[in-house]
């Protein structure tokens, strides 16, 4: 773990983590990367729900699911219900600049613990929504249907095969880090005008969002679009092939890179097949560029292609597991991998109500003290 440095630019940010599951907390998570002081507010009984979410367990009994995006937080348990614990919420949001939150609409208002309420107390704090279908959709916003329903599904898979989901909750991870980005932007808007604003991420908004060139193609064309599995529906060649010992994929961007590509395979035929210059011409001409390549491919290692197209300027790799890839980076089982962004891992995920003593006692000033305990 790292301790405070120049990365940390958001250190002092006070931000109130109301939220729970994956979407809300990573972006809290996010926030407290970059330093920001970050309170996680939990029911007493059982708490964020991805406590549960396992095995796989750590030696303390805390999920992996749990741990991968609640690090640099300070923990409370809080019942919204009593009044002593409503009025501690009050008073950390009274002097936060951020409240992040999933609650359904209507949950916190009836505990006067809304942005309505809060927001009017503190005019600087920006308040965050996360929300599954928008803010007046009471339907809880589940990762799995979002990307059922935003089409993704439809779009992912084999082409003669089932619909398929992402292997990562990425309607999720999209709007954590929406929200991320949606409360950085009115921070700089309350540096201009010295006011708070509530913005609101959905996770179904953030996935359709995301549908961006597939999208797009259906606006221009006028037809739906459809499954294309390891391949690309405007690229040739952009897919997945199998050398003699594994996969790989290449990634032809540029008719230029297709040049290098053909040449580096020694498919010198198509390198000069004037019908071949252009994408378009590719496109095509789409399985008979992918066939030539594929048996090209299975003549070797993967390695001697890799090593082959790279020299070449073109985009390739192989197919790495997860755990290929968790030992090449500095991986935690505690605190999880590194941040995406510029920031730091500093705390350990909190056990259920860890710092509740702390807090109460000590308010936000309880970062300063947790900091010296470490």
């Amino acid at each position: 773990m790292t301790t405070v440095n120049e990365q940390n630019t958001l250190t002092g940010l006070r931000v109130l983590d109301l939220s729970r599951v994956l979407a809300g907390p990573l972006c809290a998570m996010m926030l407290a990367d970059m330093g920001a002081w970050v309170v996680k507010v939990e029911r007493p009984n059982g708490g964020d729900e991805t406590r549960g979410w396992g095995p796989p367990f750590d030696d303390r009994g805390e999920s992996a699911y749990y741990l991968s995006i609640n690090r640099n937080k300070l923990g409370i348990a809080a019942d919204l219900d009593d009044d002593g614990d409503a009025a501690l919420v009050r008073s950390l949001a009274a002097s936060a600049d951020v409240v992040v939150e999933n609650f359904r609409p209507g949950v916190l208002a009836r505990r006067r613990l809304g942005p309505d309420a809060l927001c009017m107390a503190n005019p600087r704090l920006v308040w965050c929504t996360i929300s599954g279908f928008g803010l007046h959709s009471s339907r809880p916003g589940y990762d799995f249907v979002v990307q059922a329903e935003s089409g993704w599904m439809s779009i992912t898979g084999e082409p003669a095969g089932a619909p398929m989901k992402h292997g990562i909750a990425l309607a999720d991870v999209l709007a954590g880090k929406d929200a991320a980005l949606a409360v950085l932007g009115a921070l700089v808007a309350r540096e201009r005008t010295g006011k708070g604003r509530h913005v609101h991420v959905s996770l179904e908004g953030s996935a359709e969002a995301a549908l961006v060139n597939v999208a797009q193609n259906a606006l221009v064309s006028g037809r739906p679009p459809t499954r294309w599995g390891n391949a690309h529906a405007n690229l040739v060649p952009y897919q997945l092939f199998h050398a003699e010992d594994r996969a790989l994929v290449i990634a032809v961007g540029s008719d230029a890179q297709w040049l290098a590509c053909a040449t580096a395979l020694g498919l010198d035929a198509m390198a000069a097949d004037p019908a071949l210059r252009t994408n378009e011409g590719r496109l095509a001409a789409r399985e008979r560029v992918t066939r030539g390549i594929a048996a090209r491919l299975a003549d070797r290692p993967a390695a001697a292609w890799i090593e082959r197209l790279d020299g070449a300027g073109v985009p390739c790799g192989v197919v790495r597991s997860v755990s290929e890839v968790l030992s090449s980076i500095d991986g935690s089982a505690l605190t999880g991998l590194p941040p995406s962004l510029p920031g730091s891992r500093r705390l350990p995920p909190p056990r259920l109500g860890e710092h509740g003593e702390l807090v109460r006692a000590r308010g936000w000033d309880a970062f300063s003290a947790a900091s010296a305990e470490r």
